[in-house]
């Protein structure tokens, strides 16, 4: 266990803004950052980052938390994982009770894994660089490709013994369990229940997640024997799926943001040799065809991606096709082919660092071009075959989201194709026209009742300007039934986060909470979530304290905490050209009249109850017939009419916001 302490000064340090920052590209927009969501597939950026309150909260998917949970979110980490994490970026010693080996691999089954990889890539190094096979093979080998020392140890890179069960017997000593080697693919296990190590007799390569840990490995062994595969990688595990990892990411991330573009290289090889060439922004598919979860990875960087070929036509031929999702995603694709005979590694060893930038710079090409130049080159002059070039090339610009990019590319390849442009629009508009009608029968199907995770109107303030969004008013109107009753008594749960502890200036200046709180009385929230949190606040209250946003925002229950992020969080923001001395211009915040604020949610809320109340009495009196109760409750009405006219009267008066 972490000690509380040391939970403290983690949550105190960590920064929502350079740990999202880390995965997302973050951009200013008013008071907030936004960026595009790395949890779910999106063109237009929803996310958003709140600097002042540590939050961040995505209003398309709903994804919403804090520094940690961000981090457990995208990481899919265990709390005490996450928190490790953030110590490590922010050298803060953790301090917590000693655990065993033994211990570790008890906690959850995904933890163990991870903690198994990354033992294992710590033996891997060991042998490398401390033992005598380690030394004259595996460092001779990476030394004869000509790797320096420092990139050697950057990536981390080791060296699996040639003995049958070296690593094997090593863990278990070392009290790991069979089942975690086994799984992590460390080990393999035969008929007879023997084990023996996986990667034996390999120079190794670790494979890291976006903050470092190591998920598998690629072995690469050493012999000439060509029934011997040449790369032994990890199998798909709990922690390992090899479609949602590129390798060397890890040690890009910061140089494709810087670049604005990311090289996409396909081995092991290629990436270190461009390291080792000062090309840092580079990573690769490791053998594998580009899958879209890779190509959502790069795109939390850059829309910029450019692929780095070897110089064999049958291949890129091969993998034009699959190339086409990279533009469905939206990326701006170039390509660069290395001469024959070449590629990156060879060519960064062959050339230096500098020739290498230099072709790297004077030689990439659009894709869109270069995939109409190797489809022609292949057609001849058979007619049929450059109709289906016309069509391929069509495709691809048809999957362009942006309509004057698109133009362009149809515009250039009429030239290239020698075919009029008219055509060739023709065909585009076609294509397109399927596209849209698939996309409207998608979004024919049933959307989500209120409750899901699209933002209500009028909840999310940072604080708003008057006038930025709907009224309350409006929400009455447009909305009726529960689902107003839900919005209401979330604007008082909004309120109180807000400016809970502000004090009320036209009420003795006691805090605005307890004015709210002495303001409903007896009203009782319907909404479960809101009637916890009011719960939380009366505990504080009965000990004379109010709780902060914090208390909220990393409550245990995970219902209060995204209820109390999406109240928090804003996807409004004012323009800083805005309340210009100047010009004299300047626009309201909600903040210059909080006592309208409070005043006008309690007695919409309470109008709210007395028509519920009301609709209750008419119901009663159609099934009454005793004329002494009919009175009775003819009393009762009346008495709500008079206070719901008294309400409307008051809110009438009341400037919403």
């Amino acid at each position: 266990m972490i000690k509380q302490e040391t939970v403290g000064k983690i949550l105190d340090a960590a920064r929502i803004e350079e740990v999202v920052g880390d995965f997302v590209e973050l951009k200013k927009r008013g008071t907030s950052l936004i960026g595009v969501c790395p949890f779910h597939n999106e063109k237009t950026p929803s996310f958003h980052v709140s600097v002042s309150k540590g939050i961040y909260k995505c209003f398309g998917c709903g994804a919403g938390g804090d520094s940690v949970r961000f981090v457990m979110d995208l990481e899919k980490y265990s709390y005490p994982e996450a928190l490790r994490y953030l110590a490590q970026k922010y050298n803060i010693e953790v301090e917590e009770t000693e655990q065993s080996a033994e211990q570790l691999a008890a906690n959850d089954q995904r933890e163990s894994l991870m903690i198994v990889t990354n033992w294992a890539a710590k033996f891997f190094r060991e042998t490398l660089w401390n033992s005598d096979d380690g030394q004259a093979i595996g460092l001779s080998y990476f030394k004869e490709r000509g790797y320096r020392e420092d990139i050697i140890k950057k990536f981390e890179l080791g060296y699996s013994p040639e003995a049958w069960e070296a690593l094997y017997e090593r863990a278990i000593k070392e009290g790991f369990g069979e089942e975690f080697l086994q799984e992590t693919g460390l080990i393999v296990k035969r008929d007879d229940g023997k084990c023996y190590d996986r990667f034996r007799g390999r120079v190794m390569f670790p494979i890291h997640n976006l903050t470092g840990r190591v998920l598998g490995f690629g072995g690469r062994t050493l012999k000439t024997d060509k029934k011997v595969p040449k790369y032994v990688n990890s199998p798909e595990s709990l922690i390992y799926h090899k479609s949602d990892v590129l390798y060397g990411l890890f040690f890009a991330k910061k140089a494709i943001t810087e670049q604005d573009n990311c090289f996409l290289v396909e081995g092991y090889a290629d990436v270190i040799s461009m390291h080792q060439a000062g090309v840092e922004n580079v990573v690769a598919s490791s053998g594998t065809s580009l899958t879209t979860g890779q190509i959502r990875l790069i795109a939390r960087y850059t829309k910029n991606v450019t692929i780095l070929y070897d110089g064999d036509a049958a291949g890129i031929k091969a993998s034009l096709r699959g190339l086409d999702m990279l533009l469905e995603e939206g990326m701006n694709v170039k390509v660069l082919l290395f001469p024959d005979g070449d590629d990156p590694d060879s060519f960064a060893m062959k050339h230096g660092a500098e020739s290498f930038k230099q072709y790297i710079a004077g030689n990439s090409k659009d894709f869109i071009f270069y995939k109409t130049d190797v489809l022609l080159k292949d057609a001849g002059n058979d007619p049929i075959k450059r109709a289906e070039v016309i069509h391929d090339v069509v495709e691809s610009i048809s999957l362009i989201p942006d309509d004057i990019k698109a133009s362009v590319f149809i515009r250039e390849c009429s030239l290239l194709l020698n075919i009029e442009e008219r055509l060739l629009i023709s065909e585009l508009n076609k294509l397109k026209l399927t596209a849209a009608k698939k996309s409207q029968k998608a979004s024919e199907r049933p959307q989500p009742p209120f409750g899901g995770n699209e933002p209500p109107p009028d909840l999310f303030m940072d604080p708003m300007p008057i006038g930025a969004g709907p009224s309350a008013e409006e929400v009455d109107e447009s909305i009726s039934g529960p689902e107003s009753l839900v919005l209401q008594e979330r604007e008082i749960i909004r309120i109180l986060l807000h400016y809970g502890e502000i004090p009320a200036k036209w009420e003795q200046d006691y805090p605005i909470a307890i004015v709210l709180f002495a303001g409903l009385e007896d009203v009782m929230f319907t909404d479960p979530i809101c009637q916890r949190i009011a719960a939380v606040y009366l505990e504080f209250m009965e000990k004379e304290e109010l709780p902060d946003e914090r208390y909220f925002i990393t409550h245990k229950d995970r219902e209060i905490a995204d209820l109390a992020i999406t109240l928090l969080a804003s996807p409004y923001s004012l323009s800083p050209n805005w309340n210009d001395e100047k010009r004299k211009i300047y626009v309201a915040q909600e903040t210059d009249n909080l006592k309208n604020v409070v005043l006008g949610a309690l007695y919409r809320i309470k109008r709210r109850k007395v028509e519920q109340n009301m609709q209750e009495i008419r119901e009663e009196l159609k099934r009454e017939d005793n004329m002494e109760n009919i009175e009775i409750l003819m009393g009762k009405y009346q008495k709500l009419k008079t206070m719901e006219r008294e309400l409307t009267g008051f809110l009438g008066t009341v400037i919403v916001k």
